[in-house]
Formats: structure tokens, C-alpha cells, sequence
């Protein structure tokens, strides 16, 4: 047997985002960068396999579909990255959607919120996510796949 067979298979994440992130690289630059949705859909699957994650990214305007996509992860305990976007702010519906998670989940956002205007300071996620990491551009999601993978790796090594 080949190494690849004998290896365990890649841990399922799922990267959500929210509402205008499918815009990346042309929405507010000097906020939120230059990089476009597909680079950082690309960034996020190559870094996923060096860490031994499939990782699955996925872009929403929709908060509805957003919370089905939270169910499906807490129905499957798989691990969520997730920038809410706007969603952040005022959705009960996927903050409850959310505290059903069955497995970490970690909220980020390239810019840093709390350096942003008032209405930002304020996250209804961030009270039932493992963690949160904000304010290192496209960055966050890459500190974000690393503590993910570092935390399944220690759950499965917890008997």
C-alpha cells in the first residue's frame, strides 16, 4: 500500500461567506483588498490541502441559504470557517443556526470591525463561535484553517 492509501481521509470544511463577498477585489479595495473571490477561493483549497482538509468555500447573498448551510454542517459535525458579512451584525436566524454546531466553528472578517464604524462593533456569532480572527485581510481565513486544523487534529487524538 501507497502512503495516499494508507493516510486518513481529508477532514470536510466548509468556508461560508456572507453578503458582497463574491465582489472580492473590486468592493471597497482599500478595505477589503485586492485579491478576487477566486483568489481566495484558490488560497483557501490549496492551504486546506497542506493542512489535510477538503475544503469546500461557498459565497452567499442569501441569509436563508446561509442558514442551511449551517445545518448541513451541524447535521454532518463538519467545521466551519464563516465570514457572515453584513449578517454578522443582526441575524438571530444564523446565530441560532450557529449554536447548533456539532463541531468548531470560526468566525472571521478581513477587515477589522472594531476599527470600522459603531455599527460593526457589534457580532450576534461571536458568542457561539469557537473563535474569531479579524482584521488580517484574506489572511484571516488562512489563521483561521490553520487553528481549525490544528483543533480537529487534537479531537482526534482525544479518545
Amino acid at each position: 500500500m501507497s502512503a495516499a492509501e494508507t493516510a486518513p481521509p481529508a477532514q470536510r470544511v466548509l468556508v461560508l461567506n456572507g453578503p458582497n463577498l463574491g465582489r472580492l477585489g473590486s468592493r471597497e479595495p482599500d478595505v477589503y483588498g485586492s485579491t478576487s473571490y477566486a483568489g481566495l477561493v484558490r488560497a483557501c483549497t490549496a492551504l486546506g490541502a497542506e493542512l489535510g482538509l477538503a475544503v469546500e468555500v461557498r459565497e452567499t447573498n442569501d441569509e436563508g441559504e446561509m442558514v442551511r448551510w449551517l445545518h448541513e454542517a451541524a447535521d454532518a459535525a463538519l467545521p466551519v470557517v464563516i465570514n457572515p458579512g453584513a449578517f454578522t451584525h443582526y441575524s438571530y436566524a444564523m446565530r441560532d443556526a450557529a449554536a447548533q454546531r456539532t463541531a468548531p466553528l470560526i468566525e472571521v472578517h478581513i477587515s477589522n470591525p472594531y476599527a470600522r464604524e459603531e455599527f460593526r462593533h457589534t457580532s450576534v456569532i461571536a458568542a457561539v463561535a469557537s473563535g474569531t480572527v479579524a482584521g488580517f485581510g484574506v489572511g484571516s481565513y488562512r489563521l483561521a484553517l490553520r487553528a481549525l486544523a490544528e483543533e480537529t487534529a487534537a479531537q482526534r487524538r482525544s479518545p
